[in-house]
């Protein structure tokens, strides 16, 4: 696997390397390309891998870390406080666009929450009356003024996973005995780190650009899609559910792909992640 890593031509820098997502990422490139990887908080397991970089979003410069690695793709997977994020979405974009090299960007179905008739395309415009779908859409545009080939914008639905902060979150809350929230009317898909991380490593193998929906095929209700989850947990409580109602009728997250699909064996279904899970 380290011969494989050491032959490719790509050496790739996962911003947020550290979370959830980010982590998943880096465990399926590593082995296929020089694979580099920002972390946020003090941790011994990174202090001592040579691939990771310390990076506070309030404090460092992240112009420090691209100079070290020279990476030719960079994926951002970062998380933090908004504003700063934005700030180093520009600096990522300068460099980009002077080095000619490419950004994957892990954006969401937030960027199309004022949409609520309806799910959402790749091509269809962003719209959001939330903060945090206003500001991952100011950085898509930001993304969308780079040439074409050298961006990926990749717009992701709920993402579950056995060690996803979803579902540990649901885990604690039952032990706790704690009220787990239910949106009966919202319609939406829905995604695993498994097959995200997937889908990204084909993206790069392909050298694939532009704006994707990284969503199951299908559609459901949330508070149903949960009420499954838990079962298949087998959780000792039983759970308690706080139903909520933002609307009357029902209101779709959901964001579908239709230009850019990718092959069949990428694809998901919301069953595939129940399955998943049960494993």
């Amino acid at each position: 696997m380290q011969e494989k890593a050491k032959e490719s031509k790509h050496r790739i820098l996962i911003i947020g390397a550290s979370g959830f997502l980010g982590g998943s990422i880096y465990k399926e490139l590593c082995s296929y390309f020089r694979t580099f990887g920002t972390y946020n908080i003090s941790n011994k397991a990174f202090e001592k891998n040579k691939h990771f970089f310390q990076y506070n979003i309030e404090e460092d410069d992240i112009y420090e870390i691209l100079d070290i690695v020279k990476p030719t793709i960079i994926i951002s997977a970062l998380r933090g406080d908004f504003s700063k994020q934005v700030l180093v979405h520009q600096h990522l974009t300068e460099y980009v666009f002077t080095k000619k090299v490419k950004l994957l960007f892990l954006s969401s179905a937030n960027v199309f929450d004022a949409y609520i008739k309806y799910p959402s395309y790749e091509q269809d415009k962003t719209y959001s009356n939330s903060i945090y779908g206003h500001f991952k859409i100011k950085i898509e545009n930001m993304l969308l003024r780079l040439p074409k080939k050298q961006i990926a914008i990749l717009r992701l639905p709920m993402v579950f996973g056995a060690q996803s902060p979803r579902v540990q979150e649901i885990v604690q809350f039952a032990k706790d005995k704690e009220p787990i929230e239910v949106f009966p009317n919202l319609i939406m898909n829905v995604t695993t780190d498994y097959k995200v991380t997937q889908q990204i490593h084909y993206i790069i193998n392909r050298n694939k650009y532009g704006v994707f929906h990284l969503g199951s095929n299908d559609l459901v209700h949330h508070d149903d899609f949960i009420k499954e989850i838990i079962v298949l947990l087998e959780l000792k409580n039983t759970p308690i559910y706080k139903r909520v109602y933002t609307t009357n009728d029902d209101r779709y997250l959901a964001v579908l792909p239709k230009f850019n699909k990718l092959p069949k064996h990428l694809q998901i279904k919301s069953q595939d992640i129940l399955t998943e899970l049960k494993i």
